[in-house]
């Protein structure tokens, strides 16, 4: 049966970790001859752009909807429920509008209040995670009751999930604060926990992963979690089938081709990627353990540096120390803003990726066979690093948040060695790449791709 027309709605959240991937996601489905609404907000509408410029007019449309008023939520509940009631009646309206509507909702996990909405509609309600399905098991475990932790206040207590696979163990830290330290009266833990309790409702799951790396979190997702098969493993999705990956998610901050030269000079895996996300500013000490680190190796490094806003102002954030672009000149490349990071992964010179872990970092260091040097900040990024080091076998543990920061001249010694060619982690990353490269290239996601798109055409 021809995909020609069926028409979805795609309703990212409005952050570049989950709008990104979820944009590119879309643009394959685009390629399977899909009609898409996007829904976004003015601050993300420039996203789009490559997507609109490659995709005919005809299939391709968005809902402009607005933002949530400039005054910064107290926490992610509080401004998820903004966003809810914000946009459920402006949604509800634009379906009731039309005499063709969308025929399914694709919402981000984090929107698990449009579970509502589709079956006010009668829809299905796909949801979009932009996040490992080790971590959407993980908060799916989170979610249904309260979790016991003896004292709130005890950092390093040891949490057990052993009805995940693998029985992971986390202290307690590195578990979500909203389960860990909100009192189970409190309406925001509530509103979050109901979240995820809707995402257990929805009709499937779409998952930016690939069953080689994932295969038992996926298997029990199936079996144990939502208890049906309609779940999907589409990933690593990473703007290419026809996409310019070099402004993937926005302009460099630097010439691109400047960058590209400074990298062309360089010997075949000599250079290590520095990098904490879009998001995470470093603090003080931080900084000055990284600056440090990279001056004492005397490894090639690019360094895509995150400057504050505003709101993360403090006296405690970090700041490049002085001279030190100086004292690194020649060996180092700093970008201060957005770096072209998919394409600095996939240069033949970068051989190490020194990295927060979140997922979309993630992916592109598998899918670019580096070595990655882990160091998790928050939210999933201590599950990917023990994906990526105790199961994958292509991560180095480094630090973690600001729990273990290491010395300078520990983290130089790793720095070191993430490049030495002999270690087993770039043997293993070499493999774990071109397992990724297969999968979305006629492989198990290419597969899921096409099963995603032909349920869309089955009657629920």
């Amino acid at each position: 049966m021809s995909a020609a027309g069926q028409h979805i709605l795609v309703y990212p959240f409005p952050t570049s970790g989950h709008f990104i991937p979820f944009l590119d996601l879309t643009h394959r489905l685009l390629n399977r001859r899909l009609t898409v609404t996007v829904l976004v907000t003015p601050n993300n509408l420039h996203l789009l752009d490559p997507l609109l410029t490659r995709h005919a007019s005809s299939s391709l449309h968005h809902l402009l909807l607005p933002d949530m008023d400039p005054l910064p939520a107290p926490n992610l509940p509080a401004r998820l429920r903004r966003l809810r009631d914000l946009h459920y009646p402006a949604l509800l309206q634009w379906f009731q509008s039309l005499t063709s509507p969308p025929v399914a909702i694709f919402s981000d996990f984090f929107l698990g209040w449009t579970q509502s909405l589709a079956s006010e509609l009668g829809l299905r309600r796909i949801v979009f995670s932009p996040s490992s399905s080790f971590s959407y098991s993980l908060n799916m475990s989170l979610c249904p009751e309260s979790l016991r932790i003896d004292d709130p206040q005890a950092e390093n207590q040891t949490l057990s999930f052993p009805d995940i696979p693998n029985s992971p163990k986390y202290p307690a830290y590195q578990i979500n604060s909203i389960y860990r330290t909100y009192k189970d009266a409190d309406p925001d833990k509530e509103f979050y926990r109901r979240n995820w309790l809707q995402n257990l409702e929805s009709w499937g799951v779409v998952f930016n992963t690939f069953s080689d790396l994932e295969a038992i979190y996926i298997d029990h997702l199936k079996k144990e979690i939502m208890g049906h098969d309609r779940i999907w493993a589409v990933g690593p999705v990473l703007g290419d089938d026809g996409l310019d990956t070099t402004n993937r998610g926005g302009s460099s901050s630097v010439p691109f081709q400047e960058l590209v030269a400074w990298l062309d000079s360089r010997d075949d895996n000599s250079v290590v990627y520095v990098s904490f996300g879009s998001h995470y500013v470093l603090t003080l000490k931080q900084m000055d353990v990284v600056a440090s680190g990279l001056e004492e190796s005397g490894v090639n490094f690019v360094w895509s540096v995150r400057e504050p806003k505003a709101s993360q102002v403090s006296r405690d954030h970090g700041v490049i120390p002085d001279g030190f672009e100086d004292r690194v000149a020649g060996k180092g490349f700093l970008i201060k803003g957005w770096a072209p990071q998919l394409a600095v992964l996939r240069h033949r010179a970068v051989g190490a990726f020194l990295t927060h872990c979140g997922w979309n970092s993630t992916l592109e260091g598998i899918a670019a066979g580096v070595v990655m040097l882990t160091w998790p900040m928050g939210a999933d990024q201590f599950t990917n690093t023990k994906l990526l080091v105790d199961e994958c076998g292509v991560g180095i543990r480094v630090g973690e948040s600001t729990q273990n920061i290491p010395e300078s001249s520990t983290l130089a010694r790793m720095l070191v060695e993430s490049l030495d060619g002999s270690r087993a982690e770039r043997s293993q990353a070499k493999m774990l790449s071109e397992e990724a490269l297969n999968a979305v290239n006629g492989g198990t996601s290419d597969n899921d791709l096409g099963s995603l798109v032909k349920t869309l055409y089955r009657k629920q």
